[in-house]
This record gives C-alpha cells, sequence and structure tokens, in this order.
C-alpha cells in the first residue's frame, strides 16, 4: 500500500449558525508516499486550515483523516501531539529559531522533548545540518546567519529525525531569489531521498516546482493535477 494521507468528506467550520464560515467545504484528497505535492490559494482560500488539518494541528469539523493506516480525526490533544513528533517534520515562513541558541542546539532542541539520548541527538543533528549545507555554520546563532541559513537551520530542525511527512508553509516566504532556490532544492533533494514533502504557497512560480499542485479556493479543492512541465524538466 503506497498511500499516506487519506481525507474523506472534510469540512471546517468556523462560527456555526446563520454566519457560519466553511474554510473547508466537503474536501477529499488522496497523497502517496513519495510525493512532491504543492498546494496552493489566495488567502481565505482554505489552503491553511488544510495545512493545519495534514500537520494534526487541528481536528475538523466532520469528515476522516487518515495519516499513515490511523485515523487522526478525532484524537485528543496529548495523541495529536505524539502524531506530530512522529510523523511531520513542520517548516514555516517564520524560522521560529531561539535567538540564543546555536544552530546545532536548535536542531537538537525537539530532540530533546522526545526524549533522544544526548550522543544520539548530537550524531542526528549534525547530520541534519551538513545535509542542508551548514556544517561550517553549526556554532553560530541565528543573529550571525542570513535568513536564508536560518531557514536550513529550520529545515535541518524539521528533518533530524527523519520524519515521514515534510510539511513547508510558505518556505520562501521571507527570501530572496537565490536563498529561495536554495531551500527549493533541498526540498526537491528531499523528496528524492523517500519523503513525502508537501509545500503550502500562495505563489504560482513557487508551485510549479512541485510534481503534483492542488489548487483550493473557498474551501474547496478546484485543481488537482500532475506537472507535466516538471516532470519534463526532471528527464531533459
Amino acid at each position: 500500500m503506497n498511500e499516506l494521507i487519506e481525507i474523506r468528506d472534510m469540512c471546517k467550520i468556523y462560527n456555526p449558525g446563520e454566519n457560519e464560515v466553511r474554510a473547508l467545504d466537503h474536501v477529499d484528497l488522496k497523497i502517496d508516499k513519495n510525493e512532491f505535492v504543492a498546494i496552493i490559494g489566495q488567502s481565505g482560500s482554505g489552503k491553511s486550515t488544510l495545512m493545519n488539518m495534514l500537520g494534526c494541528l487541528d481536528v475538523p469539523t466532520s469528515g476522516i483523516y487518515i495519516l499513515n493506516g490511523q485515523d487522526v480525526s478525532n484524537l485528543t490533544d496529548d495523541d495529536l501531539s505524539d502524531i506530530r513528533n512522529r510523523e511531520i517534520g513542520f517548516i514555516f515562513q517564520g524560522f521560529n529559531l531561539i535567538a540564543g541558541l546555536t544552530a546545532l542546539e536548535n536542531v537538537e532542541l525537539p530532540l530533546i522533548y522526545r526524549g533522544v539520548a544526548r550522543k544520539e541527538r548530537l550524531r542526528l543533528a549534525q547530520i541534519a545540518l551538513e545535509k542542508v549545507g551548514l556544517k561550517a555554520r553549526i556554532d553560530h546563532k541565528p543573529s550571525e546567519m542570513s535568513g536564508g541559513q536560518q531557514q536550513r537551520v529550520a529545515i535541518a530542525r524539521a528533518i533530524a529525525q527523519a520524519p515521514p511527512v515534510i510539511l513547508a508553509d510558505e518556505p520562501t516566504g521571507n527570501l530572496d531569489s537565490g536563498s529561495t532556490q536554495e531551500i527549493m532544492e533541498i526540498l526537491k533533494g528531499l523528496h528524492a531521498e523517500g519523503r513525502t514533502v508537501i509545500l503550502i504557497t500562495h505563489d504560482n512560480d513557487i508551485a510549479d516546482r512541485a510534481r503534483r499542485i492542488i489548487r483550493i479556493r473557498d474551501g474547496k479543492i478546484v485543481d488537482d493535477i500532475i506537472n507535466r512541465q516538471e516532470i519534463k524538466c526532471k528527464t531533459s
């Protein structure tokens, strides 16, 4: 079985009643293992709500979410936290690094919360930072790094314990074009290693880097296409 994510008839309703807002409106979605998917939509389209559902940061009003064979639709907050720690690596537009910690310490921090032994978390953090090209910057603090380097630290933090899903929410939103290219190449490399990468964006140029593009509008999926242009570039 190659299916990693299945959403069935999912709704997310805010302010139920006369003035209700359907942030997600009967959404169905399947994502297989080792896909590179971009979910694109403008502000208010529902893409951020869908990201929260996919990342187990929120639960639907109705519908079913199956992640890696487990129904996570109605789990408790503690259970959802365990799922996030085990299954999902998050990359956000804001780097969310701790200013007083080095790159290495920032990557180690979530491993401490997961109970990873000191020697092992040091090894995992070093490997992750080397993978994103920051081997020489492990002792630098965020203020001593560029925006692109800080985002690479955030990516290293997300991938240190090899979660099967990488969920990237506008990961290049605060970066210049050069850093954007670097980050997208890292995400493509993670996909090539076998990770499932889900990229949330409002930018068509960024979405075009993915192999599958899902467009959301008014809480509904309105397009779900294989990006033939991206595949052609890969194989040419």
